[in-house]
């Protein structure tokens, strides 16, 4: 069952105008969450930087919080998921041709619910191997990358580089050549002193709901942590390398192009890792009660 506007449809009758101009232009935005055992996890923070996304683009979200909260609850229920992969759509709506957005006087918003299907265990043992690609992530006065956008061409183009040499994920670089993100994740690496590193927002990139645990875990756990500007070659001579997002978590990289980070997922990937299921379980635990 799909959620479409203000009720639940099946997925046959899930269908929107091709005059909507989320379809033409890519005007709208969305966000991603995951549902464990039958909990949303950090839906109040995804559900802010839904409404942050939406005030970017001069978009009204059509219902309240609270409301999109029951409208996603009502979607896992119906589907009988527990463990799921949810995405909400809200789009400008129909309108006629024509890029003012005045021309659509009613957005679309949709939730689709997929059962989560989990990652092959390889990959977090193994690690994967990531590329970073000649696509340039969008120039942020042109198109801010804060922006959870629909518009996603740049990352789609960025994917194409990555499947052409065989790698899991792309990393892009900002305008000026420094570290930004992946086409679905944010990036953290391990340099040489043991320093926790992530490209800073100001260099370009979506501040991922992730991204901010992760940042917190590591204070926790007592580690240093830098949010800076980076190059390609910091990447080269990292000790450990790892993506995240609120699908896969933290996944291990251990290839970055041909340079071989390590043979297996690290130490403090790892750490970091238990540590952030370790929350979840709180979370659900508190949640609870």
């Amino acid at each position: 069952m799909i959620f479409l506007n203000n009720k639940l449809v099946p997925k046959k009758k899930a269908l929107i105008s091709v005059f909507d101009h989320g379809f033409l232009y890519g005007d709208g935005i969305y966000e991603t969450l995951r549902v464990y055992k039958g909990i949303i996890f950090k839906m109040d923070e995804h559900i802010a930087r839904l409404y942050r996304s939406a005030e970017m683009i001069g978009l009204t979200i059509p219902k309240k919080p609270d409301e999109i909260t029951k409208a996603v609850n009502e979607t896992i229920a119906a589907n009988r998921q527990k463990e799921a992969v949810v995405r909400i759509t809200i789009s400008r709506g129909p309108g006629p041709l024509g890029l003012d957005p005045s021309l659509c006087p009613k957005p679309t918003f949709v939730i689709i619910s997929n059962r989560f299907r989990h990652y092959p265990a390889a990959y977090y043992s193994k690690g994967v191997k990531v590329s970073i690609v000649n696509t340039r992530r969008n120039y942020g006065p042109a198109l801010d990358p804060r922006i959870k956008s629909l518009n996603f061409l740049n990352n789609v183009l960025a994917k194409i580089e990555a499947k052409n040499s065989k790698s899991y994920e792309a990393l892009m670089l900002n305008y000026q050549g420094y570290l930004a993100e992946g086409t679905i994740s944010n990036v953290f690496f391990v340099n040489k002193k043991g320093i926790l590193c992530t490209p800073a927002i100001k260099v370009g990139i979506l501040e991922g709901i992730t991204r901010g645990m992760i940042l917190d875990i590591a204070g926790e756990l007592g580690l240093k942590s830098r949010e800076g500007c980076f190059r390609r070659n910091d990447m080269y001579h990292a000790r450990e390398v790892f993506i995240t997002n609120t699908s896969m978590e933290v996944m291990p990289v251990t290839s970055v192009d041909s340079v071989r980070i390590r043979g297996k997922a690290g130490r403090l990937t790892a750490m970091i890792h238990n540590r952030y299921r370790e929350k979840v379980s709180e979370y659900i635990e508190a949640y609870n009660k």
